[in-house]
Parts: structure tokens; sequence; C-alpha cells
């Protein structure tokens, strides 16, 4: 069978094939602590899913306009004024099945062959992907633990060259848990003033689940502001993962070239859960916040776990739910049986020793890296970083 060479051009994603080889070892019944996935561990608010109940007894079971429900356009851009004082209409707004989904709408509405996109590292798994199945060309800025895994307006600068088309960035970042400040952003604006050419993608999904503060989007700038693209869903600061609402704010012609795109692919996003968007969107955050401070306490005690064990060098994460540290410490070491060489041996040596799942940091653009989620309970945290410890400990 001769399959498309487009799949070629790209990987499965690293976050899913590790949550699946940990599936896999759950089902030959050995007890595998997840430490892989980008889930919140918390259930839909209550108020969200009874909107849920209420649009399936309305019979909101038709097909939606393509970029979704004016309602729902109108309570996203209800929310970006409320939490971003960011002024957007409706016809600016796309709904996508998903985050993924308004990501890659965005670079494929934007990318043609062979230009460049900008994504400092360590970046979401699917970024690279997702720029050379549009044909681009990824061009990384690595960052190092001492900018605490951020980059500043000379790292951009040096970046750019005559074929670079856009630059992709989240903040809070998946995965290192970095977040931009106003004056940063500030700083990397001045750059881009020089650039009217370049657009900026701004993955801002993990909004919600911030531990220093008020967020900040790049948007704010009104020198760059038509270029901008904000890509936000529901899945991370709303627990509905499986819910698949992502959105995006941009010009009416971007987003006009996004929606044709989507109309060919999925057209309008699940109506159920379009309705359910509006509560969400406008109703109170309480609930959001709740899960935040939860989070925040693991977080804590993540960085308690860890100081304690050797070689591991890690920059306290400011948002999502995340860190990234530093494992190089543990290459070209062994336990008799297995050779670590890289992080996606010491990814698999972890799953296979102690039964917890990661993901190697190579697949986020740093390969001295390994993304540990706390996404889980308390409990399972410190029952898998107890674990890891033992494992760490057995490699000389």
């Amino acid at each position: 069978m001769s399959l498309s060479s487009l799949l070629q051009r790209f990987s499965e994603p690293e976050t899913l094939k590790m949550a699946k080889l940990g599936r896999e070892l759950r089902a030959q019944g050995i007890d595998v602590i997840d430490l892989s996935l980008g889930e919140p561990d918390f259930d839909t608010p209550e108020h969200i899913k009874d909107a849920a109940i209420k649009a399936i007894n309305d019979n909101w079971s038709h097909y939606s306009p393509v970029p979704g429900f004016l309602d729902a356009r109108e309570a996203v851009c209800t929310k970006l004024k409320r939490d971003n004082n960011l002024e957007y209409k409706p016809e600016q707004i796309v709904i996508s099945t998903g985050a993924k989904q308004s990501l890659a709408n965005a670079i494929l509405a934007l990318v043609d062959d062979d230009e460049e996109v900008i994504i400092p590292t360590p970046y979401w798994v699917t970024y690279s992907e997702l720029v050379k199945i549009a044909r681009g060309k990824v061009v990384e800025i690595r960052t190092t633990v001492e900018k605490k895994l951020k980059i500043n307006a000379d790292d951009l600068e040096k970046a750019i060259t005559p074929k670079t088309k856009a630059f992709l960035f989240s903040s809070p970042c998946n995965p290192s848990g970095a977040v931009y400040t106003k004056e940063e952003l500030a700083s990397l604006v001045e750059v881009f003033k020089k650039y009217p050419d370049i657009y900026i993608i701004s993955d801002e999904i993990y909004e919600y689940i911030n531990y220093v503060g008020r967020h900040e989007s790049i948007a704010q700038f009104d020198e760059i502001k038509d270029r901008v693209i904000v890509v936000n869903g529901l899945a991370k600061g709303f627990a509905m993962t499986g819910w698949r609402i992502g959105y995006t704010a941009s010009t009416v012609e971007i987003a006009k070239g996004m929606e044709k795109l989507q109309g060919q692919i999925t057209s309008g996003t699940n109506t159920i859960a379009q309705k359910a968007t509006v509560t969400a969107l406008t109703a109170d955050l309480a609930p959001s916040m709740e899960m935040t401070k939860e989070f925040a306490r693991r977080k804590k005690r993540v960085m308690e776990l860890i100081s304690d064990i050797p070689g591991i060098s890690c920059t306290e994460p400011d948002g999502a739910f995340y860190i990234f540290p530093d494992m190089s410490y543990y290459y070209g070491k062994s336990d008799g049986e297995t050779t670590v060489t890289n992080s996606a041996d010491l990814c698999m040596y972890l799953l296979n020793k102690a039964h917890v799942s990661s993901v190697m940091g190579a697949a986020f653009g740093e390969p001295n890296g390994v993304r540990f989620s706390f996404a889980n309970s308390l409990e399972k945290i410190e029952e898998g970083w107890a674990r890891i410890k033992k494992a760490l400990a057995a490699l000389k």
C-alpha cells in the first residue's frame, strides 16, 4: 500500500504515544502512574454540564455555522473584554474542534512552502509538526534555565530572516510553565514593529492556570494587534478536554481564511458543546480558580520532591501544570540492564522500571528535558516521584 508522502513529514504526538504505552501496561495489570498527559484531573463544573443538558433538551442538534453560533462567538468576545481588555467582534472569532484545530487553522491559513515559523523551545509537541504539514520550516530559538526558559528581544531579532512568516509561542507555556510578563512581551513587540510582515500566533490555552498574577496577552499591544492570532479554548481552564472547544481571535481577513479551511475539514463545531461554551465563558470563574489553587498546591509539593533528587535542574513553573526539568545528568548511566542515552531512553526506563509515564524532551525541542505533569492526585504524585527517585538512584 502506498500512502501519502505527507505522513512522512511529521510525527505522532509523543504525549499521546506515551499515554498509549501506559494504557497497554495497565491492561497487563501493571499499576502505572500517569504523569504524561496534559489533562486536568477534575470534572467539568456542574453549571456547564447543566447548560449542555438544556441544549440537548432544547434540540440544538443541527449543523451550526462554520465559525460557530453567534451567541458562542459573542461569549468569546465578552470573555476577551472581561479578562484581557481586548476588543473583538463576533466576525473575528472562529470556534473550532479544540485549540489544536484552531492552531492548525491559523498555521495552514498563514504559512506557505518553505516559509519560516519561529518557535521558542521548549514548545508543545504539535507546533513543529503543524508547520511541517503546512510545508513550512521550523526555526527554533533555544532557551536556558538562566533565562527561565523564555526568550528576549535579542534572541528574537537574531532568528528573523527574510523568510520569516510567523512567530508561535505559548504563555503560560506547555511544557515549561513559563509565563511572559507585560514588560517582556513589550520588548518582543518592539522587535515585531520593525518587521510588519510577521504574524504572531499566541497560544493562551493555559491562561487561567497562572500562579504569578494577571495573564498578559500580546494582543493588548495596538501596534501589532492586527497581526496577532489569539488561540484559546476551554480544555484546560474549565476541565473540558473531551468537549473539544477551541477558538481564535484575529482580523476578519484571517478569520475568513480559517473559516474557509474549517469548512472543508470539520465544518461547525459540536452544537451542544458550543451552547455549554456560552455558559462557561460568561459565568462565574470560581471553579476554575479553585482548580488553579489545587494545582498550585501540587506544584509546591512537586518542587519539594524533586529538590531531594540529585542531578535534576528545574525552573519552577509560573503557570500550566507541568515541570520540565533538565535530566541530562542521567544520560550515559546504566542500572546494569538499561543504558540511558537520551530523554526517550529515560522516559522508557521510568515507564518500564518505575511504572511512571512522562514525555521525552526531544519532542518539545529540548533534548535534555523531560515533561512531568502534576495533573494527578497528590497521593499519586508523591507515589510517582518516590518511584522515580528509586529508579534514578539505580542509574550509575
